[in-house]
């Protein structure tokens, strides 16, 4: 929150001061940049417990988020509001994620890892000859 809307909130008499969704997702470290944070926010990746998420929505703490990264599904309470992106440790303290959410994210982690167990990475790039066959059978794809 900027000062002047710090100060408007305190004026108000507003003790539930909040935090731009995007800004706060940037400022988590969930999401490098705000403008990632925002197409993150506006495709669905981001859910807010109580109502829709948008990029503007303000986040209070004790709020809980949904976040689709990837692969990784978090679920998050927040616990701080943080406006300016810091060290990973002072962003660390702006969420807590929840047990059950914790469990899901490690349970589908150790799945991941089990499915590509037996995946054996080639030696070596493609040759010529065995690009154009790997080419050859995508083309039978496409009848």
């Amino acid at each position: 929150m900027t000062k002047a809307g710090a100060s408007r909130a305190a004026a108000s008499g507003d003790s539930r001061a909040g935090v731009r969704l995007d800004v706060w997702l940037w400022a988590a470290r969930f999401f490098k940049t705000r403008s990632l944070a925002k197409q993150a926010i506006e495709g669905g990746k981001v859910e807010l417990a109580e109502g829709s998420a948008r990029p503007a929505r303000l986040v209070h703490v004790g709020d809980r988020l949904r976040i689709a990264r990837g692969e990784e599904r978090y679920e998050v309470d927040v616990l701080g509001l943080g406006e300016t992106r810091g060290p990973a440790s002072v962003a660390q303290r702006l969420y807590g994620e929840t047990e059950s959410g914790r469990a899901a994210r490690l349970a589908a982690a150790e799945q991941r890892r089990l499915t590509g167990a037996g995946y054996a990475k080639p030696p070596s790039k493609p040759d010529k000859r065995a690009r154009r066959l790997i080419r050859a059978l995508g083309d039978i794809d496409a009848l």
